[in-house]
C-alpha cells in the first residue's frame, strides 16, 4: 500500500503533463532501499516476504521515476538522471562489491543489515524536502495524506514483523519511520485546516456600504423650507417639479 499510495499524485502528473514542483528524490531513494533489502533477503534464510514485497516495490518505484522523467522540466530531468546514476549504479555497485569482498557469512549479513537500516532511515528522511516545500508554499498538494498515512502504517507493521522474527535490522528503522509519518500527517492536518479557512474567507461577501439616493420626500421638505424662507422665486424649475410630483 505504501508503494501504491503515490498513484493519485502520478495520475495527476500524467493528466496535466507536468510534475508541478514534485520532487523525484523520495522515489529514487525508495527504489534504492528496496534493492538493498532484496540483497539482504538473499543472504538471510526464510526471508521470502522481504524479497517479494521489495521486488514489487522496485517495479512500482521504477514506473514512478519513468513517469516523472517523462513529464519533468529539463533541469529536473538532468538532476534525476544524475541521481539515478549516482545511487543505482555507483553506490549500489560499491555496496555489493564491499560486502562480497570484505566480509563473509554472518559478518556479511550484519554489514549489509546496517547499511539497509541507514538507507531505510533515508527513505523516511527523504520527504523532508517535500515538508520544506509544504511549509514554504503553505500548500499540502505536494504531500498526499494517503502516502503519509500508509508510510506510518507500514512502519508499525514492519516494526512488529521485525520483532516477531527477531530481526533488529528490520524493526529498528521503522521507529523513526513512525515518528516521521506522524509528523507529516500532523503537518498535513495543520495546513489543510489553514487552507479551508482561507477558502471560507474568500467565499464571504465583501462588506459594501450601500449608497442610497436622498429620500424624495425629505428633499421636498427641504424645498418647502426654502420657499418659506426666500419665496417662490428662489425655487428652481426642477425642484418645483419634484414638489408637484409629491403632492
Amino acid at each position: 500500500m505504501v508503494y501504491l499510495a503515490p498513484l493519485p499524485t502520478f495520475y495527476r502528473v500524467y493528466k496535466r503533463k507536468s510534475t508541478e514542483g514534485f520532487q523525484s528524490v523520495p522515489y529514487v531513494v525508495a527504489l534504492f532501499s528496496a534493492m538493498l533489502w532484496i540483497s539482504y533477503a538473499f543472504l538471510k534464510t526464510d526471508a521470502c516476504l522481504l524479497t517479494t514485497i521489495n521486488s514489487v516495490g522496485c517495479a512500482i518505484e521504477t514506473v514512478y521515476i519513468v513517469v516523472y522523467f517523462v513529464y519533468a522540466p529539463k533541469g529536473a530531468k538532468i538532476f534525476t538522471a544524475k541521481l539515478v546514476l549516482l545511487v543505482m549504479v555507483a553506490m549500489f555497485g560499491l555496496i555489493l562489491l564491499l560486502t562480497l569482498l570484505l566480509s563473509e557469512g554472518a559478518k556479511r549479513v550484519e554489514v549489509l543489515g546496517w547499511i539497509c537500516v541507514s538507507f531505510s532511515v533515508s527513505v523516511f528522511v527523504a520527504p523532508l524536502s517535500v515538508i520544506r516545500l509544504v511549509i514554504r508554499t503553505k500548500s499540502v498538494e505536494f504531500m498526499p495524506f494517503s502516502l503519509s498515512f500508509f508510510l506510518t502504517l507500514s512502519a508499525v507493521v514492519w516494526f512488529a514483523y521485525g520483532l516477531l522474527i527477531r530481526d533488529l535490522y528490520v524493526s529498528l528503522p521503522n521507529v523513526l519511520g513512525f515518528i516521521f509519518g506522524i509528523l507529516q500527517m500532523a503537518l498535513y492536518v495543520a495546513y489543510e485546516d489553514r487552507k479551508k479557512v482561507a477558502v471560507v474567507e474568500q467565499e464571504l461577501p465583501e462588506h459594501v456600504l450601500p449608497i442610497t439616493k436622498p429620500d424624495t420626500a425629505q428633499k421636498a421638505v427641504e424645498i418647502h423650507r426654502t420657499v418659506e424662507a426666500h419665496g417662490e422665486d428662489k425655487v428652481g424649475d426642477g425642484d418645483q417639479k419634484e414638489i408637484d410630483e409629491n403632492k
